[in-house]
């Protein structure tokens, strides 16, 4: 997914998030820092949010079931991997029981993958995300290097 991938799903998305936030134009507009004339055109598919109007959107309504539905879970951590090339943080997860499938683990860690984004991820044993990223080379490698194996040349 690349950050256009994002912009248009997310803007897509905004009026089934309006309808199901229950809020007028009016209002939205106001809650994105957007005209409500742009949100018009953005319902009407004529433009899109833009980067800054994407993650507004995914942060102020982080617990809408269609984003999650949308982006195979909490759009956050696909905005984290877009924004920064390999994010390393710890932050506790569900462990991966709906949006992920498991594609390599040791006792300690695992990667999984989103199955909508596509996107990595590392897990510990205790299910908090270690990092993140679109680029499954740099997540291999880091997987590497926390299962304490040497890299191979």
């Amino acid at each position: 997914m690349t950050r256009m991938d994002f912009i248009n799903k997310a803007s897509e998305k905004l009026k089934l998030v309006r309808a199901e936030g229950d809020y007028t134009q009016d209002k939205m507009a106001e809650l994105l820092g957007i005209s409500k004339k742009t949100l018009v055109q953005i319902e009407k598919g004529r433009s899109t949010l833009g980067w800054a109007g994407a993650v507004t959107l995914c942060t102020i309504f982080r617990d809408s079931d269609v984003l999650e539905m949308t982006f195979g879970g909490n759009p956050q951590d696909i905005i984290l991997s877009l924004a920064f090339d390999d994010y390393e943080y710890y932050e506790r997860t569900m462990g991966g029981k709906v949006w992920w499938s498991n594609l390599e683990c040791t006792d300690h860690f695992r990667i999984q993958q989103n199955i909508i984004s596509r996107h990595f991820r590392i897990l510990d044993s205790q299910d908090r995300r270690i990092c993140s990223s679109f680029n499954e080379l740099f997540i291999r490698k880091r997987f590497r290097e926390l299962s304490g194996e040497e890299e191979k040349t």
